[in-house]
């Protein structure tokens, strides 16, 4: 582990200062909000446990307050970050801050929903600050393409992480919660309030843990099979599975004879079942026929569909 001076981290004059050399101003459109203070980051890296052998996997560094913070714990870290003007400016940061650490650093310059192999050791755990507006899919994609990151802590929207660290029957369970839990056991891990951030957001902000499943959902179905379940299930929530599931099977009694085989009421609705639940009615899915089949399976994409 390195012995870096506190100061090698970045404060909130250094942040705007940096800012003001670039010539930034944080967006809206990428949900650009950056952390400030060196005490946060720090209990972001402790709360994520990242261990001296740990490669680290971060999306949307930003200006590099939190990429620092890793750096001091982790063997080696992979910022992934979209944005040209940032993405050309990390490295000197973090050359001119942390020189002894630099060699450990690598900045990947891409859309991270557009990332598909990462430079060097295969990352172990994923530890960010992810925008607003894109931190459903973008951490339901990186758990999905990099299997062999271990633990996750993400810091997002407060009520990002609230639906995201839901049980079943919670009224805010949904199609991000079932997805993450597809990958994962999660768990609220913590809040952060709005003045350790510039620009200061409208929201709070939560931390949630995320630690791969040690063994995979137990089923015969596919990821896309299951997500497509989920997919149907939340986009009519109000209804019950019977009448949810109803264009998915093809017809409603399918529906309900899927559910009844899958040993799950067809008046029950999506909140109220489990990963492995939504697994067993897509193992149960019956064979359709001719039209009946076309574009039964289109949902099950990636995407959470953070509105639910």
């Amino acid at each position: 582990m390195s012995t870096t001076e506190p100061d090698a981290l970045l404060g909130p004059a250094d942040i705007r200062e940096l800012a003001a050399t670039l010539g930034v101003r944080p967006t809206k459109q990428r949900g650009q909000n950056f952390v400030i203070d060196a005490n946060t980051v720090r209990r972001i890296v402790r709360t994520a446990e990242v261990r001296p052998d740990d490669v680290v996997v971060e999306v949307g560094p930003g200006l590099g307050s939190l990429t620092l913070a890793l750096l001091e714990a982790a063997d080696r870290v992979v910022a992934v970050e979209i944005d040209d003007v940032l993405a050309g400016a990390l490295p000197a940061t973090v050359a001119a801050r942390m020189p002894e650490r630099a060699d450990r650093f690598t900045l990947v310059h891409s859309d991270a929903m557009q990332v598909r192999e990462l430079p060097g050791p295969p990352p172990t755990a994923l530890v960010a600050n992810l925008p607003y507006n894109v931190a459903v899919p973008v951490l339901l994609t990186m758990l999905d393409r990099f299997p062999t990151i271990e633990r996750t802590l993400v810091m997002v929207q407060a009520e990002v992480a609230d639906r995201l660290a839901a049980r079943p029957g919670n009224k805010v369970y949904g199609v991000p919660s079932v997805k993450a839990n597809w990958y994962t056991d999660v768990k609220r891990a913590g809040s952060i309030g709005r003045k350790v951030f510039w620009p200061a957001p409208n929201v709070d902000s939560g931390l949630v843990s995320l630690v791969r499943r040690a063994e995979p959902v137990a089923t015969t179905a596919s990821k896309a099979e299951v997500f497509a379940v989920v997919d149907a299930a939340f986009a009519q929530r109000r209804k019950t599975l019977r009448a949810a599931l109803s264009g998915w099977a093809g017809s409603a009694p399918a529906a309900e004879a899927a559910l009844v085989a899958a040993g799950i009421s067809p008046q029950a609705r999506g909140e109220a079942l489990t990963v492995e639940e939504f697994a067993a009615i897509a193992e149960n899915k019956p064979a359709l026929s001719g039209s009946d089949s076309a574009g039964s399976d289109s949902a099950g994409s990636d995407s959470a569909g953070s509105a639910e």
